[in-house]
């Protein structure tokens, strides 16, 4: 590093401090997906396969919302329709 001049280092910085804060971001966006399936397989039982799957394909302010929502749901079906809307929503 002490060989590159100083708007050389200033980038190569700026790119190590873009891939640690996205390597940071994900970490969340995974614990915060661990917690919610625990909390699904809690209240539910397992959830199917197909179900674990579009909740992992929810953007990280559809998870926000979506941990939200997990507090009224009262059954399995509750779950599915929250999905459902969500869907028809990016849709159109």
């Amino acid at each position: 590093m002490q060989t590159l001049e100083s708007e050389e280092r200033e980038a190569v910085m700026q790119i190590v401090t873009s891939w640690m804060l996205e390597g940071i971001e994900q970490g969340i966006e995974q614990e915060g997906l661990k917690i919610v399936m625990r909390l699904l397989n809690r209240r539910f039982g397992e959830v199917t396969v197909q179900l674990e799957q579009r909740i992992r394909q929810l953007s990280i302010i559809q998870l926000e919302d979506f941990t939200e929502a997990l507090l009224d749901f009262c059954e399995e079906r509750d779950l599915v329709a929250w999905l459902q809307d969500r869907s028809v929503d990016e849709s159109s």
